[in-house]
């Protein structure tokens, strides 16, 4: 029986060990991103440790049983070297994928998935961008070989001794022990007593919604999500006659004016988030800011590239786990800006400098309806290949320019231009010419901008550009912001957006409403004076209506006028005037019960409204 005693012992100081690792992981999370953190509470910590031993729980439950189950073959050398090692291996693998978050956290802003571990869409550049991450952050694999020894070091081993007995009683015991040992160690990896186990969302009952990731572990996330289809449910707050009264997203449109057949030009920048515009890196669309109308209070519907795009073409922002296009809902009908505009009398083309296949764009493409899909296959032109990502912007946006010449009007394009993403690299050439700024980004952004300016410069010499309305937006922030505001739930999401017509000097200005990515779609359709029905969740820029909406770490979350509300799926959860206090330091969801009650009702009719639609494939109208 003492040694049924000492191989529970072993188990526990080996697991407790691996709990000791993963609070210093947190402790490096935090190191490495607490520009992100404001104040942080002793709550933080033990929630981050009931996660971490839901997680540490699920991952040794195999290992629970290899040591507790009842009998004196455990003691054997090769069974215990065995026992180690594959201990040692499995949850250093896990530990490790903290590491993933320390650096990509920044341009996320959520610890990583099974889906973004796997990188889905990304096949052709991974190979490249690991290894440009590892001579960029070469000191995550110093640190994770050093808490590779140590755990190893620190790993106890088992100390035999010379009872053997194995008597009826001694079996009677040592199977309770194993039933109730291991019946605690499931009950941990569940959370507790609840009537379901702990899921991501609930990090936000151990601290301000801002601290979710800081109490969340990247292992726990990447075990909750591995494996599954993203899977909406419908909560049904309201009736069908009750949603459709606060939130209909079926606009139709009937304009008493003949469609304009302009172009359209739809351009999405890499990572030029808000905080970085008109601070010095980007003097041409600063300049081109004047003479445009700029929304002041633009937003993005989603963190990541593969979300902006069928935000801004499709209006269907993120509020989902996965983006749309790697869902299980991928293939859904759509009836977006390629279709609209195509059964409008336009030609419709997409452009990507990537490798084809990044991001599934090109799937999405064809989804969407787009007549063409412009990748780096098909690139002519100079070699300007960047090494990791596809063309450089400067010769890419040149052959986009040149590709339209051959187009017929009305055409739609979109460009998604790919130079300011990590590792930031910029043409050799171009070396020492832009200011390096606070941080890496900021020479890239810089280079993009002067790419940037030399495609306006040769569009400005074709014939089609002055009867072309181009809208210009971020496809999400970038990393690393310099002021706090933008680290805030408000302000990652910050980008700018602008709608530029040459052929009209008298169209432009300022809107201080709250515009995002999914008001780009029924804004274009609006300015063209297209006769069209359609779903949107977004709204004209003419529109009085003055919200929107994003999600983030299993929160909804909600802008209208000048306050932002934090939804969890089922409550208000917080509520801020983000115009007064920027770092969303006062909730005033008790203090403001009218509105936190107003402004609740309307995002849930939201949320129930997307969920219906996603799930039953109601994208379009018959």
């Amino acid at each position: 029986m003492s040694n049924y005693i000492n191989n529970v012992k072993l188990f526990f100081k080996r697991f407790f060990l691996v709990v000791l690792l993963y609070q210093i992981c947190r402790l490096l999370f935090y190191f490495f991103n607490q520009s992100a953190f404001d104040t942080i509470t002793i709550k933080t910590f033990l929630g981050g440790l009931h996660f971490d031993l839901s997680a540490i729980a699920y991952i040794n439950i195999l290992f629970a049983v290899l040591h507790l189950i009842p009998g004196n073959f455990k003691n054997k050398q090769r069974y215990q070297k065995t026992l180690k090692i594959t201990f040692f291996t499995i949850n250093l693998v896990f530990i490790l994928t903290n590491f993933v978050d320390f650096e990509y956290f920044k341009f996320t802003g959520r610890r990583s998935t099974y889906g973004m571990i796997t990188a889905s869409g990304m096949e052709n550049e991974i190979g490249g961008l690991i290894l440009s991450f590892l001579q960029e952050f070469w000191f995550l694999p110093i640190i994770g070989i050093i808490l590779a020894i140590v755990f190893w070091k620190m790993i106890p081993n088992l100390k035999p001794t010379h009872d053997s007995t194995a008597s009826n009683l001694n079996i009677v015991k040592q199977t309770a022990l194993f039933i109730l040992l291991t019946g605690l160690v499931f009950l941990m990896g569940r959370g507790g007593f609840q009537k379901k186990p702990i899921r991501i969302v609930d990090a936000v009952n151990y601290g301000s919604i801002s601290q979710s990731s800081l109490v969340l572990n990247t292992p726990f996330c990447i075990l909750k999500t591995i494996g599954k289809k993203e899977a909406l449910e419908n909560p049904n707050f309201f009736s069908t006659e009750e949603l459709n009264t606060i939130f209909n997203p079926v606009i139709a449109t009937n304009p008493n004016k003949p469609q304009t057949n302009q172009n359209v030009v739809v351009i999405i920048l890499e990572s030029f988030g808000r905080e970085n515009i008109q601070r010095g890196q980007t003097p041409f669309l600063d300049s081109l800011i004047t003479k445009s109308l700029f929304f002041e209070n633009g937003f993005a519907n989603g963190k990541l590239s593969i979300d902006a795009v069928p935000s801004t073409l499709s209006s269907i922002p993120s509020l989902m786990n996965n983006s749309l296009i790697t869902s299980s809902y991928s293939i859904n009908k759509l009836y977006g800006l390629p279709k609209i505009l195509k059964d409008n009398g336009y030609y419709t083309a997409f452009f990507h400098g990537a490798f084809n296949g990044s991001q599934n764009f090109d799937q999405y493409c064809k989804v969407a309806g787009f007549d063409a899909y412009f990748g780096k296959n098909e690139y002519e032109g100079p070699e300007s290949f960047d090494g990791k990502w596809g063309v450089f912007d400067e010769d890419f946006f040149q052959f986009y320019c040149q590709k339209m010449n051959s187009f017929k009007e009305p055409f739609f394009t979109s460009i998604f231009t790919i130079s300011s993403h990590n590792p930031y690299t910029i043409p050799e050439k171009y070396k020492g010419k832009f200011p390096k700024g606070t941080t890496k980004i900021h020479e890239s952004i810089a280079y993009s901008d002067y790419a940037l300016k030399q495609f306006f410069e040769s569009a400005k010499k074709q014939d089609w550009y002055k009867n072309t309305v181009f809208v210009l937006t971020a496809d999400h922030t970038s990393s690393e912001p310099t002021e706090q505001k933008f680290n805030t739930n408000v302000g990652k999401f910050r980008v700018p957006i602008l709608f530029f017509n040459p052929g009209d000097e008298n169209f432009g200005g300022i809107s201080y409403r709250n515009t995002q990515q999914i008001d780009i779609m029924p804004s274009i359709v609006e300015l063209l004076n297209i006769k069209t029905k359609m779903i949107s969740f977004g709204k004209p820029y003419k529109s009085e209506k003055d919200f929107a909406v994003n999600y983030l770490d299993n929160i909804y979350h909600y802008i209208e006028g000048d306050y932002y509300m934090a939804f969890d799926g089922k409550n208000a959860i917080a509520l801020y005037n983000f115009k007064k206090d920027e770092l969303l330091k006062n909730n005033i969801l008790k203090l403001e019960s009218e509105l936190a009650q107003k402004m609740e009702r309307f995002i849930k009719a939201y949320v129930q409204s997307f969920n219906d639609r996603i799930i039953n494939n109601k994208l379009t109208l018959q």
